[in-house]
């Protein structure tokens, strides 16, 4: 399928995030179109309510045609299948194993991780949520892509909706 829009294929995602005593996890909901992130939350569990909110902080924004997943257990559950079914939103999810399904949001990770979150090693969730929300702003506001003929995510998301970008929020939490 060609993506020719913002707007057209959103997805989301958990990774793991290393701390000095355990870990964190971060789920995020991105654009396919434009690779800007809508949406995260930082968790210590994996339940399917820290998913959910992001979805639903996503979706009072816009809405996609599509969002895809992977099939964990968080976006599988009727809770989530069912705030998509609501909005009259397609859902797509990966086949098992298939990790490049998700492309956009896995190269979001590798970026997260090795430009961000491993340079630092965050010892706390305090100042992991701090360093995360720091590199989402950066990530969508000041970062060129290459694959964006380098401009940056917010400027293709809010060019492709004719919106008018120096006007739009810089943080999206």
């Amino acid at each position: 399928m060609e993506i020719t829009h913002a707007d057209k294929v959103w997805s989301s995602d958990i990774t793991y995030i290393p701390l000095l005593n355990g870990f964190m996890y971060l789920v995020e909901v991105i654009d396919w179109y434009s690779r800007y992130i809508l949406s995260w939350r930082l968790s210590n569990t994996l339940e399917e309510s820290f998913c959910i909110s992001t979805l639903e902080d996503a979706l009072s924004r816009s809405k996609p045609e599509i969002f895809n997943t992977d099939q964990g257990s968080q976006f599988t559950s009727n809770k989530h299948t069912g705030v998509l079914e609501k909005s009259d939103i397609l859902i797509s999810m990966d086949s098992r194993g298939r990790a490049l399904d998700n492309v956009y949001i896995e190269r979001f990770w590798w970026s997260i991780k090795y430009e961000d979150i491993y340079l630092h090693s965050y010892t706390d969730g305090k100042s992991l949520y701090k360093g995360i929300e720091s590199y989402i702003d950066y990530y969508n506001n000041e970062r060129p892509h290459q694959s964006l003929q380098y401009r940056t995510p917010a400027e293709v998301y809010f060019e492709s909706l004719n919106i008018d970008y120096s006007h739009t929020l810089t943080a999206v939490v």
